[in-house]
């Protein structure tokens, strides 16, 4: 990855750093908007509900439209839709007497925005190199989000600091020169040739009947991944304050730490499975699942203080180390179809993060023990599954290419499939 090609991937690299900003901007700061608008607690979740949902429903067509109209044109759009739905919730928030509902429906249109983002950022990746070079992209790609999921909850807090509604505007003035530079250094490789509906959709099935016992799992563990880590999360937020009484920035610090172990072991990971893809591949990814199944037993044995904050940890490392290969296996999984597939697995995160956090807190009911042990039970089962089921050969088609250590970007290859196509 050099010259042009490192220019446009940096330029990618923007676009899930920003979109992670979507929600955890505001989670540290929903208490002070909930006293500031005097809502419920469900009336303050909803702030959040309104992206998270709006944006996994977008995510299936914007995917769908990549294929046929270009990533980039896409992700750029919706980049200034995200960024205008921001810019809405605080002016509503700043002179609107009612400014509740019109901040829903800023979050709303940030989400119609959101849909299109991070998921097309991995297929244009996935456009933009070869399987093994790919695997080091994508490792960066997750690094990134990572990383806006440690910088977010200190940049919400500092913003709030102003008035409770600057957070709203800090949409605005990232995501829309974020677009600019996407648009102006971002380089696109050429897609295929479109084919008809009717047979995208028969390209379609037959991704699906090759591969799609591997894509489910995949998916499946993609959908617990995001749904434990936010839970989980939300949890160390809530103890660091109630029990420990740590509170605002000092409470940030804390949360990001297993985000950033996280961060680190994504991008590592993405590398290292560049030199190590046919043999190492499902290997790591399953030993990041035993991780995270192992440290939540550990987590319903220790005591709910500061000691919490190793076992989630390495949970996050394990995250870390199984995300990546996931992350590989959809993108190299169809051609053509590469944006509606790869939109269908954010749908699926989206989702995961959306339910994490009510559905631990539901959990908790019944007992810290119970929860996390049944949690560590249905992470083994998707380990078992994910072992049982993923055939690495099956998923990346182009992993037998002769040259392991081939840099650069798939544009040949995508012209290549584009005169096949005709």
């Amino acid at each position: 990855m050099h010259g042009k090609t490192l220019r446009s991937f940096a330029a990618l690299c923007i676009v899930p750093f920003i979109l992670v900003l979507s929600n955890s901007l505001l989670i540290p700061v929903l208490p002070q908007i909930q006293k500031a608008l005097n809502l419920t607690l469900f009336q303050a979740g909803l702030i959040i509900t309104a992206f998270s949902l709006t944006a996994g429903l977008v995510i299936p067509f914007a995917g769908y439209l990549s294929d046929r109209v270009g990533r980039k044109a896409v992700m750029v759009a919706a980049l200034a839709v995200f960024g205008l739905g921001g810019v809405l919730a605080g002016v509503a928030g700043w002179l609107s007497p009612r400014a509740f509902p019109w901040i829903l429906a800023g979050r709303v249109l940030q989400g119609i925005g959101g849909g299109g983002t991070y998921q097309l950022a991995m297929a244009l990746a996935g456009d933009m190199f070869t399987d093994r070079e790919r695997s080091r992209a994508l490792g960066y790609l997750e690094g990134a989000n990572g990383l806006g999921k440690v910088v977010a909850p200190l940049l919400g807090s500092a913003a709030a600091l102003i008035v409770w509604f600057a957070p709203f505007f800090v949409y605005g003035l990232l995501a829309w020169p974020a677009a600019l530079l996407v648009w102006f250094i971002c380089t696109e490789p050429p897609l295929p040739t479109p084919p008809p509906g009717s047979t995208y959709l028969e390209d379609l099935r037959s991704v699906l009947a090759k591969r799609g016992r591997g894509l489910a799992i995949s998916f499946l563990a993609g959908f617990l991944g995001l749904f434990l880590l936010f839970g989980l999360l939300s949890y160390l937020a809530d103890v660091l304050e109630k029990r420990l009484g740590i509170r605002g920035f000092s409470r940030g610090l804390l949360v990001a730490v297993p985000v950033l172990a996280l961060t680190i072991t994504s991008s590592t990971t993405g590398v290292y499975l560049q030199k190590h893809l046919e043999e190492r591949l499902k290997p790591v990814l399953l030993l990041g699942l035993a991780l995270v199944a192992v440290s939540l037993v550990a987590l319903a044995a220790v005591p709910s203080g500061l000691l919490f904050l190793f076992p989630l940890t390495a949970a996050g490392v394990g995250t870390g180390l199984f995300l990546p290969g996931l992350n590989l296996l959809i993108t190299s999984a169809a051609e053509g179809e590469r944006g509606l597939v790869t939109a269908l697995y954010g749908t699926v995160r989206f989702f995961g993060a959306a339910l994490g956090p009510p559905a631990l807190g539901l959990g908790l009911k019944f007992g810290r023990f119970p929860l996390f042990l049944g949690a560590a039970a249905a992470t083994g089962l998707v380990l078992f599954l994910a072992w049982l089921l993923i055939k690495v050969n099956e998923m990346l088609p182009q992993h037998l290419a002769k040259n392991p250590g081939d840099e650069g970007s798939a544009a040949g290859q995508n012209k290549k499939r584009k005169s096949t196509r005709r």
